[in-house]
């Protein structure tokens, strides 16, 4: 079985703890070898700052081709795409662009005031610079605030033809539910690689909220071996076998790249690699 490109999301720190924390994942993971590694906006843009901070650091410190995240979310045009031209004058030539999430109980998204009104308009723009290399967000489950599955992979279709180079999925539980939206994509016409999110559950209750948040159906099997395991104490050998399982069968459907949501947590996505046949690549001067 080939072995897939791997590539990895990690969150911005908010405090001294946090910023140990995501240097130990990049540490732990960056041996792996990732075509990429991205690093996200908090909800409302709230880690704006914190994220440029750690791009930067990231792509002058690891070696790492590092993605930025890039959202619509309370920031101008002008604002937006001088952030844009910050990463480029220093090397980060990838970003996911994405509508963003609203800020808490902020009843929705509003585009700010001489905003992007969405991510098309960002992914045009971003695309007539001619300097990035553009990602973007796709659903394999019904996003919340669409009228419909059909819906998502026609707004995908056109955030392709606006000038995005590859989408990553949210996450999801089963893998036919990815080959069910992948064959939606190939049928409406998009020919742009699709990239499943892989979700290695580190905390089930978290991992539950956050999957009732987005729209991804847990099924009942995966909820109560995750109770059952709880009581054993046996959720992360759980974890690491069904994260495990699930790539194996997305690869063995043809899948060529797998992308891990990490929460800065590297433990769970290391084992689950290491499980698939992807083990740390030695330089040469290592080898004395």
């Amino acid at each position: 079985m080939t072995q897939p490109k791997i590539s990895f999301e990690f969150f911005p720190p908010k405090n001294l703890e946090g910023s140990f924390r995501l240097w130990d994942c990049v540490n732990v993971l960056s041996p792996l070898a990732p075509d990429f590694v991205s690093v996200t906006y908090g909800a409302g843009g709230t880690t704006r700052q914190l994220t440029h901070e750690a791009v930067g650091t990231i792509h002058k410190t690891s070696g790492l081709t590092v993605a930025a995240h890039l959202t619509c979310v309370d920031a101008t045009r002008a604002e937006t795409l001088q952030i844009a031209e910050d990463y480029a004058a220093v090397g980060v030539t990838e970003i996911v662009a994405l509508r963003g999430d609203p800020p808490k109980g902020s009843g929705g998204f509003k585009p700010a005031v001489d905003g992007f009104q969405s991510s098309i308009e960002l992914i045009e723009a971003l695309s007539d610079t001619g300097k990035f290399r553009i990602r973007v967000g796709a659903y394999p489950e019904k996003h919340p605030d669409s009228p419909s599955s059909v819906s998502d992979v026609q707004w995908l279709k056109r955030k392709i033809e606006a000038g995005a180079h590859s989408a990553i999925t949210q996450f999801f539980f089963d893998a036919d539910t990815f080959f069910r939206f992948r064959d939606d994509c190939v049928k409406a016409g998009i020919d742009a690689p699709i990239i499943p999110g892989i979700l290695p559950i580190e905390n089930w209750n978290g991992a539950r909220k956050f999957a009732q948040a987005c729209g991804t159906h847990i099924p009942q099997l995966i909820s109560d071996a995750f109770d059952h395991a709880l009581r054993d104490g046996t959720q992360d050998l759980l974890a690491t076998a069904l994260a495990t399982e699930l790539c194996d069968k997305l690869i063995e459907g043809g899948v060529d790249h797998l992308h891990f949501y990490t929460l800065n947590k590297p433990e769970l996505t290391r084992d689950v690699c290491h499980a698939l046949g992807i083990k740390p690549r030695v330089s040469l001067e290592n080898v004395a």
